[in-house]
């Protein structure tokens, strides 16, 4: 294979289109978030993800998983947790069973706020969808994105 083969051509047209749906859809959102509720959409993703944590063996994600699960090295998630502990939305607490673990939860006022944002998040991604429907190069993609039934695993 080449680097003009037209297999790893129409490869590299198709990242670029999925990268342009990725990146319109996250903008709307970003703005959608911002405007509203002064979130980022990851500290919404953040918020999201602490809030599906339970109790039960295995309920409480270390900080590695985290990262993997809004897609961000572990220093940014750090800082990101950090950020948000400040603003009283996350609080951190030792693991009770390996002293050496920090897990975080999402406080009331970290829940309330994801509530009142959810619905911000579901409709602006609708949005964006629809809008990037109307373009020949990015409709397989949303017809795609609005098939998946399951979540992708990481």
């Amino acid at each position: 294979m080449t680097a003009t083969d037209p297999a790893l051509t129409a490869l590299a047209q198709s990242w670029c289109a999925l990268s342009l749906l990725h990146g319109r859809i996250e903008a709307h959102i970003e703005r959608a978030l911002q405007a509203k509720h002064d979130l980022s959409v990851r500290e919404y993703s953040l918020l999201d993800v602490l809030s599906r944590q339970h109790d039960g063996d295995g309920g409480h994600l270390q900080m590695k998983q985290v990262a993997d699960a809004v897609v961000l090295s572990q220093s940014a998630t750090t800082r990101l947790v950090t950020r948000l502990e400040d603003r009283g939305l996350l609080e951190r607490y030792l693991c009770p069973t390996d002293r050496r673990g920090i897990y975080t939860n999402v406080t009331e006022a970290g829940l309330k706020l994801l509530e009142e944002a959810r619905p911000t998040n579901d409709a602006a991604l609708r949005e964006a969808l629809d809008e990037a429907a109307k373009n020949p190069e990015l409709a397989p993609l949303v017809r795609v994105v609005e098939t998946l039934k399951t979540p992708v695993p990481a």
